[in-house]
């Protein structure tokens, strides 16, 4: 009997997230004392994922029980797939438009961005990390160089400089996504099925806002950390904390 695809998907997962955490480990680190740095001097920690799923990212990390209330996702209408997903692809891919939307949510000297993008190599990508160094901005990119550098110069979704995003940032974390995402094979079917991305950015991005957590709580530093709101207490605890984020994190 042959395995079932969600075996084989299964030990998929299973095995990215264990190279995740072996290879990735430094550069998680490293991220999350750029975050706790923040955290630290209580200053917003924006997230942005330009792109149709990408955007998962930025909302994972937002408003999301047991994460960090310092964390600003921006989720602009433009690319999010809710909008139309062809209408997403072509706003990723429009040049400027990520210039657009940094501007949009008035990034500053010593702010920190953590940008998510799987491919790395989108307009909206790249014009919202080279709008982030000039404006002073501290960069984390969540993004796979595997599939950057195997990525053609001459590819229609590439930003015009062909720049890719693990090269413009200060500290990129290698989502290690292979060329196309999916990674399951089905006998007789020339495509793969089942990607691998959302899992990959969700345990990174986890990763490093545990990792500040822990960096924080290690100085005596207790940071606001959300509580389900459907678990029993929920709002109350919120309720302590929401007042110091109104007015400073645009979607709360």
């Amino acid at each position: 009997m042959s395995e079932l695809v969600m075996t084989q998907y299964l030990h998929k997962i299973f095995d990215h997230l264990q190279r995740l955490h072996d290879e990735e480990a430094s550069s998680i680190q490293e991220a999350a004392r750029m975050i706790a740095n923040q955290v630290k001097d209580n200053k917003i920690v924006f997230i942005y994922g330009p792109g149709g799923h990408s955007n998962l990212g930025s909302q994972e990390l937002f408003f999301r029980a047991g994460g960090l209330m310092h964390i600003s996702a921006i989720l602009d209408e433009g690319t999010l797939l809710s909008g139309g997903a062809l209408r997403s692809m072509a706003i990723e891919r429009t040049p400027g438009y990520g210039t657009i939307v940094i501007d949009d949510y008035n990034l500053q000297k010593d702010d920190l961005l953590i940008i998510v993008n799987a491919y790395g190599i989108n307009s909206a990508t790249i014009d919202a990390a080279l709008e982030a160094k000039r404006r002073g901005v501290n960069t984390i990119g969540v993004t796979s160089i595997e599939h950057a550098k195997n990525t053609p110069k001459e590819h229609p979704a590439r930003h015009p400089s062909k720049k890719n995003l693990f090269e413009l940032v200060d500290v990129a974390v290698d989502s290690k996504i292979i060329v196309g995402d999916a990674v399951v094979d089905i006998p007789g079917l020339e495509q793969r099925v089942a990607a691998m991305s959302t899992f990959a950015n969700a345990y990174l991005l986890n990763c490093m806002a545990a990792e500040a957590v822990k960096i924080l709580v290690d100085q005596g530093i207790y940071p606001p950390i959300w509580k389900s709101g459907n678990a029993t207490g929920g709002d109350e605890a919120n309720a302590r904390f929401i007042g110091q984020f109104k007015g400073r994190i645009k979607l709360l």
